[in-house]
């Protein structure tokens, strides 16, 4: 504890926790890109002082398009993943479920299959190394077509990729426009073979979204999911059906979506029942870590401590990890705060 009472960081960073809203993508470091670009003769979008100041999301997927790009190797690749490994000891954080998207990854178009085995091979060198395991979540873009997506669930079927547990959608929903009836064949043919899903809706779509996200793709989770506030039939659903929310606070701050944790949602939404979680979203480029988005919640609205384990419980019980896995941090959870 601080003096006032509050809980520090390093207490957070000892809290037992999963991490279920995470791209792989958001999650280069600033001196690596700027090495990589070096090499590759390739130019910076900003000066180095101005490389994570974005205008927008649209600003800022571009900006994940180049940094990928620049990941055109199969040991720079793996080296990204071991990395993630690392910053999820860092953290504290024992397990993630981690996205990445196949369309930002342009050296690898075509070559999903070993882009998987790349990152495969970072992460299981990582955990050799006892470092947090991880579960992959192979996501479409919005403005993919829905052949394209069931072409992708058709591989990831085929390939029965160990470390894979979940298919995903991501990408600027208000840009895209109302795509849960496009994908919803892709994700019906995921769920019958076993896939979990997990559906980013409610960021920079209403509570439209993220109702879609539930009634048409079947989501096990929703990423972000915060503007299903706007409307008491969406909360209500999310009560009913137990679907919990994977939210970022600082990346709603930093792409404008709330104007500071005073009118962000996360406390009306667990107060009326939602299972909610914290995560960092693209924690390079938006200069977080969890323990940081714990204190930022937890300061903004004074939880207790019972209210920090439910939080960090719901982020192990709404992750993709075994049972093993689970059981180990929900045990471990327990006693933290005692």
């Amino acid at each position: 504890m601080t003096s006032d009472g509050t809980r520090s960081r390093e207490s957070f960073r000892a809290l037992p926790k999963a991490e279920v809203h995470v791209h792989l993508e958001g999650c280069f470091e600033p001196a690596t890109l700027e090495t990589w670009a070096r090499q590759a003769g390739v130019p910076m979008p900003r000066p180095r002082e101005r490389l994570l100041s974005f205008d927008g999301l649209a600003d800022f997927l571009e900006f994940l398009d180049w940094a990928c790009g620049l990941a055109n190797t199969r040991d720079r690749v793996a080296e990204t993943a071991y990395g993630f490994c690392r910053r999820l000891a860092a953290d504290g954080t024992r397990y993630a479920d981690v996205i990445i998207n196949p369309t930002h990854w342009a050296p690898w178009q075509g070559r999903t299959r070993e882009l998987i085995d790349a990152l495969d091979a970072g992460f299981a060198a990582a955990e050799e190394d006892e470092l947090p395991p991880v579960g992959l979540c192979i996501s479409l873009l919005r403005t993919q077509t829905a052949d394209e997506a069931i072409d992708l669930v058709e591989d990831l079927v085929v390939w029965r990729h160990p470390r894979v547990v979940a298919l995903s959608v991501d990408g600027n929903e208000a840009a895209a426009g109302r795509t849960g009836p496009r994908f919803a064949e892709a994700f019906r043919r995921a769920a019958a073979a076993g896939l979990r899903r997990t559906v980013h809706a409610g960021e920079s779509s209403g509570p439209e979204g993220v109702r879609d996200a539930v009634e048409l793709l079947s989501a096990d989770r929703i990423d972000h999911g915060v503007r299903a506030v706007e409307d008491d039939r969406v909360v209500a659903l999310l009560v009913e059906r137990g679907i919990p929310l994977g939210i970022c606070p600082s990346s709603n701050l930093s792409l404008k979506l709330y104007a500071s944790m005073d009118t962000h949602p996360i406390e009306r939404l667990r107060q009326a029942g939602v299972r909610v979680s914290v995560n960092t979203d693209d924690p390079s480029l938006l200069g977080t870590n969890l323990p940081a988005e714990y204190e930022l919640a937890s300061a903004a609205f004074g939880w207790s401590d019972e209210i920090v384990r439910d939080v960090a419980r719901t982020s192990i019980d709404a992750s993709f990890a075994n049972a093993d896995v689970k059981a180990q941090l929900t045990s471990a959870l327990a006693g933290w705060g005692s």
